[in-house]
Order: C-alpha cells, then structure tokens, then sequence
C-alpha cells in the first residue's frame, strides 16, 4: 500500500525539522513557508543541549558543526550594577550555543531536499483549510504563482501562536497572561565583553539580559512591563531610549550610548504564553508554538519545538507509510499530543519560577542574590538549584528518535 502524504504549514524548526524526518523515511512531505527566505529578526538562537541532542539523533550531526555559533559557557548575574553571581555552565552538562536560527532552518531544509519525497513551497500564504467527509483534507493558500490547492493525509501546522490552522480549527487555548514584554537590540560587541558569556541585570525594577550572538554581536533583552511599550514609544526617542540605558552598569551605558540609535529601533517581542486544551481535530496536528506558545525565559521555544518534531515523527511515520485509515492517523496525532503535554506543562512552570525569581523583584530578591553568589561559590548551587536549571538545558523527560 502506497504511503499517506502529509501537508506541514510553516518551515520554523519544529516544520523543518519534522518535513526532514517525514521525507527521508519516503513519505509524501509538503512543507508550506509564507515567507521567501529565512530571514527574520530576533527569532530564537539559544540551542540547550536538548535541542542538540534532537539535531545529532536526527543525523544532523556533522552539519550542525559546520554552522557558525557562539558557545555559552558562563552565566553572571549583576545586581544594582554589582556582579552578585558567576555559575560556570558547565556544572549543568552538556552544551548551550547560541546558533542563527535561519543558517539551522536553511540547512536542515537543504537537508530534507535531498529527499525526492519532498516538496518546498515558498510565498505560500495558507487562507483556509479544505474539509471532505468532516475531517481536513488540505489547506488553500496564495503561492507566487496564484491561488493554489494542497490536499494530504494528515496536515501539521507549526505555523507559530499565531496559526492560521488554530484559527481555522477552533482550537481551545488556555492562555497564561504575563506580565513583561521584551524590547530586542542588537549592537555591536564591546571590546571588554567575555567571549562566552550570558549576563542578566537586575534592579528592584528592571532586568536586561545579554549575549552573544553567532555572528559576534551582542544581543540585549530589554525586559519591560506588560503593555508598556505603547507609552513607551509615546515620548522623545531621546528620553525613552536613555531610560533604557540607565538600566545598565556605567561601562555597558557608555557603549550603548554610542550605539543609541540601535536602541531607537528596538523590536518589541509581545510575550504570550499558554497551550491549547487539545493539539488535534479530526485531520490536524498542531505541534510547536502553534500548540504552546513558550515564554522566552531560558531559550525554550527553539528546543521543544525540535523535541515535538521527533515526538511526532515517531507516531507518525509508521501509520504513514503503512498507509493507514483516517481514524489510525487521528488516533497517532493524539499520541504526539499526550506524549509531549507532561514536558510542556512542566516546562511552561519551570518558566515562571525563573521570571518570578528575577522580575518579581520585592525586599527579599538582594538576600536571594547574594545567597545565590555563596551557593555558586561553594558548590552547593548545583546541589540546591541546579535542578530547575539542568530541566530547562536538558529537557524534562527523555526524548528519543526511533524512527
């Protein structure tokens, strides 16, 4: 019996990374991208060790060490301009690197197009889904080359929180409201900066987190109150953006200074956090942040969506190619989705422990930090908190690609 074909929408990496899994086992693969390239601003970077670890079970290996990267191995945290704390990434194992996100999809894509299974289509706007026998059987989308049908077996949409295919499913969201928002700038290294290092600023009201970017520039998290970016804007360039440069310890406001008009043109991240109460209706998988939009705090997003990939392709390859009716490949979506829930709920709360910690600044945060210098300067971190923060490098449950 000849293998069902499937419809993914979006090539982020959990839609690049299942296309490629789906294609090399001989299986009819779409992959749907509106975009004509990768190129995108301040998509995630930071690869935890459970992403690498996805990429190397998928083959990836050799490949992924040919991309340019900037290895994270120390991570400071600075109170009111004082350095509080230094933890060597190392005590969590494995590898944290902070990888361009269109130099990886590039290359997995190129990957999966060695497969003549395999079918890109980029400039494909998906507008709607096509439904026959009550189920969904494809998507309808406006391609370079006019309005276009695509029908499959199975469609997957990693087309990110804002989906058209959840839109078009209905699907139940249980959102979590934060309340922070992130202002992203990119300025160039400062000569003094350390190679390897991951910085976050904390005052009683404000937090900024910095780090390499794999191309050797320095990328600035401006973490700001929810909403508040709309008055933000409101004032003179030159008042908002000093605002934000106050912020900073005196060496690190002299370099931004010189860089002000980098900040003027900062790009406003909307944090929005939640999952939906099921991944799937009758003919639809949603995996990625199209079925759990993740917070930024601790690089999340880039790695479960990898891990939800190989999930996925594990129950999904084997009904595919043996052809199976619409009622087993249903039953295999619902697997993916039951599978993965546990780590993302976990994750998700792992999360919030983390920005409560930091942004949630009250009276007891300054002894915290302190506290926190002393436990990572005599071991005992690793012991008393290392379990949280060895969760969000290497995942909470054990994910492993069998096909």
């Amino acid at each position: 019996m000849a293998a069902k074909s499937a419809i993914i929408v979006g090539a982020g990496p959990a839609g690049a990374s299942l296309a490629y899994l789906l294609a090399r086992r001989g299986i009819p693969t779409t992959l749907l991208e509106k975009h004509l390239d990768f190129n995108r601003s301040f998509r995630g970077e930071a690869m935890q060790a459970s992403g690498l670890d996805a990429l190397c079970q998928m083959n990836l290996s050799d490949q992924l060490d040919r991309l340019p990267k900037a290895p994270i191995s120390v991570g400071e945290i600075y109170l009111n301009g004082t350095r509080r704390a230094r933890i060597p990434m190392s005590i969590f194992g494995g590898q944290i690197a902070m990888i361009a996100q269109r130099a990886l999809l590039e290359m997995i894509v190129n990957e999966a197009k060695q497969h003549r299974t395999f079918h890109f289509v980029q400039g494909a706007m998906v507008r709607d889904v096509i439904q026959q026998n009550g189920r969904v059987a494809g998507v309808r989308a406006d391609t370079p080359e006019g309005p276009r049908e695509f029908l499959a077996d199975i469609v997957i949409g990693t087309d990110g929180r804002n989906s058209i295919l959840r839109k078009r499913g209905s699907f139940e969201e249980m959102a979590d409201p934060q309340d922070f928002d992130v202002l992203w700038v990119e300025v160039p290294a400062p000569s003094w900066w350390e190679p390897g290092a991951i910085r976050t600023e904390v005052s009683q009201r404000s937090m900024t987190v910095y780090m390499m970017s794999s191309d050797g520039r320095l990328r600035i998290a401006f973490i700001i109150a929810k909403g508040g970016f709309k008055e933000l804007r409101a004032r003179p360039t030159e008042s908002w953006t000093e605002d934000l440069i106050r912020r900073t310890t005196p060496e690190m406001a002299e370099h931004l200074r010189i860089h002000r008009d980098a900040i003027s043109r900062a790009v406003f991240l909307d944090v929005v956090v939640g999952r939906l109460a099921r991944w799937t209706v009758p003919g639809v998988l949603l995996i990625g942040d199209a079925a759990h939009p993740m917070s930024p705090i601790g690089g999340q997003g880039i790695n479960v969506a990898i891990r939800d990939s190989l999930v996925a392709a594990n129950h999904l390859c084997p009904v595919l190619l043996a052809g199976a009716d619409a009622s087993t490949l249903d039953a295999a979506a619902r697997h993916v989705e039951i599978e993965r829930t546990p780590e993302i709920v976990a994750m998700q709360a792992i999360q919030k422990k983390q920005g409560d910690l930091f942004m949630k600044a009250g009276y007891g945060l300054p002894l915290g930090l302190r506290l926190l210098s002393l436990l990572s300067n005599t071991g005992l971190f690793n012991l008393l908190m290392g379990k949280r923060a060895k969760a969000l490098s290497h995942g909470v449950v054990p994910v492993r690609l069998t096909v």
